[in-house]
């Protein structure tokens, strides 16, 4: 709807000042010439927005002007109030921020909407923390934000998983991406976007340096080519197993991150056909946690790898 555009574009303009038009046609997903008759518009209804054209021009509103919005609808109103994660905002130290934003918020829907946003509050919650995630190291994200929020470079020591000893780097954080209750910094190295668990830093150190981020890559730009890197890594092992139906509901939780497609089911049988693609082929030994209930069909290298494994913790057990 055309009003819900011209909040939109008001309310990017009252938070980042000078917005280009054609960024904001990508933001709105509509043309430039549709951005700049919503300008208009916003001028004949009395609000002070000019535009400059230029290199460095854009959209912007008159200095000092503040709107109070408070078109929010039904639906926007309880949105508010179904937070994500909660942890996320002890981390960042923000609890008690987030109570107070959200009181303000309370104050300021139009009254017809406070009752259905207060319910909303008390009936849906959202914890993005997995089940049986295991006891996760403190992370100090302190000296982390401190980079972030003040466009600086950073010094990390860090471990990577399997490494015994921690490896210096310089690089130019994007910003930090809670990922299933697990906290990453999501960073330029070299100039290619990396990513570093905040809970393999060992020492964080912010340089007087600014930030050398790559121009017109944002946040989210870096963050969904890191996660496609981890979600579709190449040179994978594509691995069938033959799952017992008693036990194929805990088998399918269990590796579902790594399930190719949803498993055969022949009717009654007491087997059931999965097919999975693992990283490496070491990565199919969690299939002997299972017994005598999983069996890995092919390819034969995982089936030796899993028979070479099993040997030798046999041979652990039965060892003086």
């Amino acid at each position: 709807m055309k009003s819900d555009r011209l909040l939109s574009i008001l309310l990017l303009l009252q938070t980042r000042g000078r917005v280009p038009a054609h960024e904001l046609a990508g933001r709105l997903e509509v043309s430039v010439r549709t951005i700049y008759r919503d300008v208009e518009a916003l001028s004949t209804s009395g609000v002070p927005v000019y535009a400059e054209r230029g290199r460095h021009g854009g959209i912007e509103l008159l200095a000092g002007f503040r709107t109070d919005v408070t078109g929010l609808t039904a639906d926007e109103s309880r949105a508010l109030f179904i937070l994500a994660a909660q942890g996320a905002h002890a981390a960042l130290g923000l609890d008690a921020a987030l109570g107070s934003a959200l009181r303000k918020v309370m104050a300021a829907l139009p009254a017809p909407h406070r009752p259905a946003a207060e319910v909303t509050s008390r009936r849906v919650l959202v914890d993005a923390t997995r089940w049986k995630g295991g006891p996760q190291p403190a992370v100090d994200l302190d000296v982390l934000q401190d980079a972030v929020f003040s466009d600086r470079r950073l010094r990390l020591r860090y471990r990577h998983s399997g490494d015994l000893e921690a490896h210096t780097y310089t690089v130019d954080p994007y910003g930090l991406v809670s990922k299933a209750g697990v906290w990453y910094l999501v960073a330029d190295r070299r100039a290619k976007p990396r990513l570093f668990r905040a809970d393999r830093v060992r020492a964080a150190t912010v340089l007087p340096d600014p930030v050398r981020r790559r121009p017109g890559v944002e946040l989210a730009d870096a963050w969904e080519v890191l996660r496609r890197q981890v979600e579709e890594r190449p040179g994978g092992v594509d691995v069938t197993v033959r799952v017992r139906r008693s036990r194929l509901d805990l088998f399918l939780r269990l590796n579902a991150a790594t399930l190719a497609e949803l498993p055969e089911d022949y009717g009654t049988s007491d087997w059931v056909v999965a097919r999975l693609s693992c990283g490496a082929v070491r990565e199919a030994r969690t299939m002997l946690a299972f017994g005598d209930a999983v069996e890995v069909l092919s390819p034969p290298e995982v089936r030796a790898d899993l028979a070479s494994t099993a040997a030798a913790v046999r041979a652990v057990y039965e060892g003086d």
